[in-house]
């Protein structure tokens, strides 16, 4: 749900929780795209039960695609009702209009124009309609409904990463030193937050790769805590390149696509074959910890 404010200003609401993936921000820059108004004008309820609909969990690479779908389709419901009362106080034809940098001007007369923010008031003032909703199901049509059969993706994420490892063969211990991840996003809501998801994710892989292990001992967790179950620090995290691809999907809001999962995925698949590369031992199971390469360097000779 959006709605625009008498001063030109928009509140969001929007069921989608932020977790650090920095959602709130690329939620309310895609509403201030669509509405042609600053991002500062934006302001950006999420996931507060007692107001914002539901948008489901977020997992799944699914918020910017899904509930940021929706947020467009929601605000460009608010600005066609907009339009509509400009094309009436202007005498032009609704489809003319577009909203550019707040003003509202035709695109066949640029003299017939008003401030956005004037058109939000007139629009408060005469009871015309200034609010958007707007919801966005990515389920594919040519899913069976009974057998769950079918293509159930709208779009499909790619990612390819490669590692430069270095083995101490006296400790067994592994070292990252560089991690190149390029990943078609589709389009870049914000290129500094798939940016930070890409780099958050690849040392969370490293962790699952190289250190993050669950030991259980007659259904006792010898792991209980962080002093035990090992994650990695800032410390750990090599140099990281990022290369951003932009391919552009047409069911996605501005065409983009999901980032978080994909950016895990394959890390612990370029540790494998990189390991396997220096000392040439193929490791089969996960984590590589240093007393698994120390007994594998022992058996190999």
């Amino acid at each position: 749900m959006l709605e625009v404010a008498d001063d030109g200003t928009v509140t969001l609401l929007s069921g989608c929780s932020d977790i650090g993936q920095g959602s709130d921000t690329a939620l309310s820059q895609i509403a201030a795209h669509e509405l042609g108004i600053p991002y500062d004008n934006v302001r950006i309820i999420s996931s507060d039960t007692a107001f914002t609909p539901d948008a489901l969990a977020s997992t799944a690479s699914r918020q910017t695609f899904v509930s940021g779908k929706a947020v467009q389709l929601a605000a460009r419901d608010a600005k066609e009702h907009l339009l509509r009362y400009a094309s009436e106080l202007l005498k032009c034809t609704q489809q003319e209009l577009e909203v550019k940098d707040s003003v509202v001007i035709s695109g066949k007369d640029p003299a017939l124009s008003m401030p956005f923010t004037e058109l939000s008031r007139m629009a408060h003032a005469n009871g015309k309609r200034f609010i958007g909703f707007a919801w966005y199901d990515n389920t594919t049509k040519d899913v069976d409904h009974e057998t769950n059969q079918g293509d159930a993706y709208a779009c499909y994420i790619y990612a390819t990463q490669v590692v430069d490892v270095e083995v101490d063969d006296e400790t067994g211990e592994v070292g990252v030193l560089h991690i190149f991840a390029a990943h078609d996003v589709g389009r870049a809501i914000n290129p500094m937050l798939v940016e930070q998801q890409i780099e958050g994710a690849v040392v969370q892989g490293m962790g699952y790769g190289m250190m993050e292990e669950v030991i259980l001992e007659k259904g006792i967790t010898k792991t209980p805590s962080f002093t035990k179950y090992l994650i990695p620090t800032i410390l750990d995290a090599p140099e990281i390149s990022t290369a951003i691809i932009e391919e552009p999907v047409e069911r996605g809001p501005f065409g983009a696509k999901g980032v978080g999962e994909g950016a895990i995925i394959p890390l612990a698949a370029a540790l494998v074959n990189a390991v396997y590369d220096a000392i040439g031992i193929r490791f089969k199971s996960l984590p590589i910890t240093p007393e698994k390469v120390l007994a594998a360097l022992a058996a190999q000779k």
